[in-house]
C-alpha cells in the first residue's frame, strides 16, 4: 500500500494586520492545500518594505481568531514575522511554502520595492521557501475577496508542485472586479510615484505634511503588469531579490577610477587633495 504523502506545511503573513479581511480569505485557500500557520502583525504595517525590529523588543503571542488555524500576532514588521516564525515555529523545519497577502491595494511595478506585503514574500524566499506575495486592487477594508481565491489555489498549487528557482518567488496582482480574462505572466513595468506632501496644519497651528502622488507609468510595452492589470488580467512577476545590475558591471569595469592598488604603484595620494604625488 503507497504511503499517502503528508499535507504541505504553508505560513500565512500579511502587512495589513491580523484582523485584516484580505489575510482571512488567503487563510481560507490555503486550509484546503495544506496545515496552516499564521504569523501577522498586530497593526497595520503597510509601507514598511523590508524594515526589522531591532532596537526594541518583539512581542509575540498567539491567539484564537479563526477556529482549528494555528494563528500568532507579532508587534514587529511583516518581515519580523516571517523571521520568528522559522526560528520558534518551525524551528529550523522550514514550511513547504510561504503567502502574503492578500494586501489591500496593488503592489504592481515600482510598489514591490515599498510592499510589506512583499518583503514578506522576499523573506520567505531568502530563506529557501518558494514564496508568492497577493495583491488587490482595492484598499477598501470590506474588499470583495472572493473572485480571486480559484487563482490563488492554482497559483499556489503550482508552487508547491514545481517549486520555484533559487532566489525567485512571485508578486502576483489581481485587478477590482470579478470579470478576470487569465493570467498574464509579465515583467514589472518601468513606472514610478510623483509624489507630493500636502501640509496641513495641526489644532497647535504647527504644520504636518501627508503624503500623496500621482502613479506615473513611462513603459507603454504590452508584456508588464501594468498593462495585464489594467486589461483584467491577474499579473505574474517572478521577482528576484539580488538586486546588482549585472548589465552594468562590464560598463564600470571600463572606468578608469585614478587610484591603484599598492601592489600596482608606489605613487601616494594626498589626502588633501587626491593629487598624485610620486
Amino acid at each position: 500500500m503507497k504511503k499517502k504523502a503528508a499535507r504541505p506545511n504553508i505560513l500565512v503573513v500579511n502587512d495589513d494586520g491580523i484582523t485584516a479581511k484580505g489575510i482571512k480569505n488567503l487563510i481560507e485557500v490555503m486550509e484546503h492545500l495544506g496545515n496552516v500557520v499564521v504569523v501577522a502583525p498586530d497593526s497595520p504595517q503597510s509601507g514598511m518594505g523590508h524594515a526589522i525590529t531591532i532596537g526594541k523588543p518583539i512581542r509575540f503571542d498567539k491567539v484564537d481568531l479563526y477556529a482549528g488555524v494555528e494563528m500568532y500576532k507579532c508587534s514587529g514588521t511583516p518581515v519580523d514575522c516571517v523571521k520568528l516564525a522559522v526560528n520558534k515555529i518551525f524551528k529550523g523545519n522550514k514550511p513547504d511554502l510561504c503567502v502574503s497577502g492578500i494586501n489591500h491595494g496593488l503592489n504592481n511595478s515600482i510598489n514591490v520595492i515599498y510592499s510589506g506585503t512583499m518583503s514578506a514574500a522576499v523573506e520567505g524566499a531568502i530563506e529557501r521557501i518558494p514564496s508568492i506575495g497577493f495583491s488587490l486592487d482595492d484598499f477598501t477594508s470590506d474588499a470583495d475577496f472572493q473572485y480571486t481565491k480559484p487563482f490563488i489555489k492554482s497559483i499556489s498549487e503550482q508552487v508547491l508542485q514545481h517549486g520555484l528557482p533559487d532566489g525567485t518567488l512571485l508578486n502576483v496582482n489581481f485587478p477590482k472586479g470579478d470579470s478576470l480574462k487569465g493570467i498574464k505572466i509579465c515583467r514589472q513595468a518601468n513606472a514610478k510615484w510623483a509624489e507630493e506632501f500636502e501640509e496641513r496644519i495641526d489644532p497647535y497651528k504647527r504644520p504636518y505634511y501627508w503624503l500623496t502622488g500621482v502613479f506615473q507609468n513611462f513603459d507603454k510595452g504590452e508584456d508588464t503588469d501594468v498593462w495585464a492589470l489594467e486589461h483584467g488580467y491577474v499579473s505574474v512577476v517572478p521577482v528576484q531579490f539580488d538586486l546588482t545590475a549585472h548589465h552594468a558591471i562590464q560598463l564600470l569595469n571600463g572606468w578608469d577610477f585614478g587610484v591603484l592598488g599598492p601592489t600596482e604603484s608606489k605613487q601616494e595620494i594626498s589626502p588633501a587633495d587626491g593629487i598624485y604625488l610620486g
